[in-house]
């Protein structure tokens, strides 16, 4: 029997689940990628895979799926990763509050709890004492470098499944089983389009007829901490709670969002919620920010940024504040409420995309449960 064979288009995040869900299953996997190496969205984030964001259900068991198997990997290729948990502060009782109805609601689902101020900061040094009421902790985050992690698991796929890599080399057409870039050309039983924002170049038409944006966000890093000091779990601040679904579960979540409407009206005209991660270095990844369209401004806004450091600063101390790098990550994302696009282009041709800024902590979960579900 031939040994079936698939072409992925984009070696981010999304185009790598796609290939080791197809490699387990047996196919013989091309990817092809535009760049030298994966530079987009994939690698210009937090590192984290981050079950909490998700509300208990479907998309939950699909967040813990994806950390399940980003264990499997970092474990088997050696890849650095740190499995944290996370720490979201409350400073006032209206958080706190939606605190506690979280947990109340979540605690059989998910491994979390309110911890008193005395035990949030004997989690995490890097804890802002002054007025603090106590805290969400959440175990099941994990932390990856990933700018690294993301070429380590090219490499892993490379080796453990023989997938193999066409770097520097852009699809500009499609005609299956054919995919072409210039007068050379490459063939496979089924073609699978992940390249992110990119995949409008391939189907234009495609691409203006959904209800689909890009987003823009700002993030920075701040250097390694001295002496090795480490911030423990992944921090997160109030406004958090307000951006990621899993906290709709909290019956007091409305008052509290309204509040912050009042509050930190700026802050939210520009998407910004504000959490810190930290490398196997030390350095610490912080962020971000939220702006919506087709088209983006390709200068960062210092504003931006400064309103970033500023809130980060109600509910961290860091040892060192130096700024050592800032960067911007432009990313599609589903303006109908899906969580993702798969779309069967034509027979044997289909487009995965659109997991917005949950490309880390779902992306193989979904292309797991996908391929899982054609089999049936």
């Amino acid at each position: 029997m031939k040994q079936p064979s698939a072409i992925v288009i984009g070696a981010g995040i999304v185009g790598l689940a796609t290939a080791r869900a197809l490699a387990i299953r047996g196919y013989k996997v091309t990817i092809f990628e535009r760049n030298e190496r994966a530079v987009g969205a994939s690698i210009r984030n937090f590192g984290m895979i981050w079950p909490i964001g998700q509300a208990t259900g479907p998309l939950f068991d699909r967040a813990m799926l994806s950390r399940s198997i980003w264990k499997e990997i970092c474990t088997e290729a050696n890849i650095w990763h740190d499995e944290v948990g996370s720490l979201h502060m409350a400073y006032h009782d209206d958080e706190l509050q939606v605190i506690k109805e979280y947990v109340d609601v979540n605690h059989l689902h998910r491994d979390c709890s309110v911890l008193t101020p005395e035990q949030t900061l004997a989690k995490s040094p890097a804890v802002n004492p002054d007025g603090l009421k106590g805290a969400l902790f959440s175990s099941e985050e994990m932390i990856v470098e990933s700018r690294v992690a993301v070429g380590q698991v090219a490499k892993y796929l490379a080796d453990k499944y023989d997938v193999e890599f066409h770097w520097n080399t852009a699809i500009s057409e499609i005609q299956h089983p054919k995919v072409i870039s210039g007068n050379r050309n490459w063939e496979a039983d089924e073609i699978f389009v992940c390249s992110g924002a990119d995949f409008e170049t391939l189907y234009p038409e495609l691409f203006l007829s959904l209800e689909i944006s890009k987003c823009k966000l700002q993030m920075m890093r701040l250097v390694s901490q001295p002496g090795d000091w480490r911030i423990g779990p992944a921090l997160c601040g109030g406004l958090s709670m307000i951006h990621y679904p899993g906290f709709q579960a909290a019956a007091s979540l409305p008052a509290l969002r309204k509040r912050y409407e009042e509050q930190y009206a700026t802050q939210l005209k520009w998407g910004i919620h504000v959490m810190a991660s930290q490398n196997g270095s030390g350095e610490l990844t912080i962020g971000d920010s939220h702006e919506y369209g087709l088209v983006h401004d390709p200068f960062d806004k210092e504003f931006i940024n400064t309103m970033i450091t500023a809130y980060l600063h109600t509910f961290a101390n860091f040892k060192d504040w130096k700024l050592m790098q800032s960067w911007h990550g432009i990313y599609p994302k589903m303006m109908n409420g899906e969580t993702e696009l798969i779309r069967d282009i034509e027979p044997g041709v289909t487009v995965i995309n659109g997991v917005g800024g949950n490309g880390m902590t779902l992306s193989f979960g979904l292309c797991e449960q996908y391929f899982a579900s054609r089999e049936k």
